[in-house]
């Protein structure tokens, strides 16, 4: 039986594969960051919903990247749970 690690390695030596892996390990990352501002700031969905003028289900979706949010709303997700967004470019070699 195949190990998930040796698999995964295997994967890796196809550059669209390897391509389309670092997109989604960045858009999971994104995710991740906005789910700790949350919980961070004490707010559940429902409570940043309200903050924002949106819908459980609008939180939930963008938590559970089933949208692609656009930097309004990245910007007032962050000023509604006491964060800051960034943004910054780096090289595509790291």
């Amino acid at each position: 039986m195949t190990k998930l690690k040796d698999l995964k390695k295997r994967f890796m030596e196809d550059p669209e594969f390897r391509e389309e892996y670092t997109r989604a390990d960045d858009e999971f990352s994104l995710i991740e960051e906005l789910i700790r501002a949350r919980i961070a700031a004490k707010l559940t969905q429902a409570e940043l919903a309200r903050r924002l003028g949106t819908t459980q289900s609008a939180i939930a979706r963008l938590e559970g990247g089933g949208v692609s949010p656009s930097f309004t709303t990245l910007r007032r997700y962050a000023e509604a749970t006491g964060t800051r967004l960034t943004v910054g470019l780096v090289h595509a070699d790291r």
